[in-house]
């Protein structure tokens, strides 16, 4: 195989940017567009030379991949019929709304032998792939991702649907588990958690505090990493990156001159296309995706704990 026949099931405020990208890369034939919206699915197919259907059904038999990119409620819905037809999937975050649904759907990629992918885009941030080769030991970690209210989420708090990109990030960062944290939240402009901040503790005794903030008038959305002998900020929002690294050799840090700052040329790459273009060749090649079901799966296993345990 070395073009996937693909649809995108879903052309909302990411669907279609899905749609863009797919319908432009070389590896992908993007064949359907499928939304209940018949009036915007129409107009993203047409603008993407691909066929609309409302039915995501229908278009079963004639494609070997799908993007699932519908509200998360419908996720589980929506990829079950999918992968039970030999369909491979990647299928937005948050992954699931329950562990039992995320588990299910992984069982059926694994028996069925199929690329399932979860869409944690951050991943494929230029800076924070060009930050992975400076993570070393992380013994603290600062998270701020912070922005503008949006209705057309008002049904999902800020853990689901903003810090669960840092949940998975940290999951990529510090290898080890979360043995025990504290998490408090407020509800200010919905009926869910409009601002939340978690403290996790990891078994090797690193500390993470994340915040995630849907009142706030700018995006701002940015990590910084301390580590016994370096400080790596990334700036998500601005695909920005700074390491300051003692010099080899210095023990002790006596002014700025004992101290190297890297800043790394960043691809200016869209992280979408890296996360679809990863999919592909995961589809392609055969092997497993980097943001894999199980991975999906236990950011929602984390998120879920913590809403469960938030304090209000």
């Amino acid at each position: 195989m070395d073009i996937v026949k693909a649809a995108v099931i879903g052309v909302g405020s990411l669907g279609q940017h899905h749609a863009r990208i797919l319908a432009a890369h070389p590896k992908a034939d993007l064949l359907f567009v499928s939304d209940l919206d018949e009036k915007r699915g129409m107009k993203i197919a047409k603008a993407n030379n691909a066929v609309f259907v409302k039915d995501f059904r229908e278009i079963i038999p004639e494609i070997q991949a799908a993007v699932v990119s519908v509200p998360t409620e419908f996720h589980y819905d929506v990829a079950k019929p999918l992968l039970e037809a030999g369909i491979h999937c990647l299928v937005e975050k948050p992954f699931t709304l329950t562990l039992e649904q995320a588990q299910e759907l992984i069982e059926i990629a694994k028996e069925k032998n199929l690329v399932l992918q979860v869409g944690h885009v951050e991943r494929f941030n230029p800076a924070v792939i060009a930050a992975q080769p400076f993570i070393n030991n992380p013994r603290f970690v600062e998270v701020n991702r912070l922005g503008p209210y949006d209705a057309r989420t008002s049904h999902i708090g800020v853990v689901l649907d903003l810090m669960i990109h840092d949940i998975d990030i940290l999951f990529s960062l510090i290898k080890d588990k979360v043995v025990s944290y504290e998490a408090y939240g407020a509800k200010i402009l919905s009926k869910t958690e409009d601002i939340a901040k978690v403290r996790l503790k990891y078994a090797n005794g690193c500390v993470a505090d994340v915040s995630a903030s849907r009142v706030s008038m700018e995006k701002y959305r940015r990590i910084r990493i301390f580590q016994p002998d370096s400080y790596v900020s990334i700036d998500y929002a601005g695909k920005n990156l700074k390491i300051y690294r003692k010099k080899e050799g210095r023990d002790e840090i006596k002014s700025f001159l004992d101290i190297d700052i890297i800043k790394p040329k960043l691809a200016n790459v869209e992280p979408l296309f890296y996360e679809l273009d990863n999919f592909l060749n995961s589809v392609i090649l055969g092997k497993k995706p980097l943001v894999s079901g199980e991975q999906g799966r236990d950011a929602v296993e984390l998120a879920l704990d913590i809403l469960k345990n938030m304090a209000f």
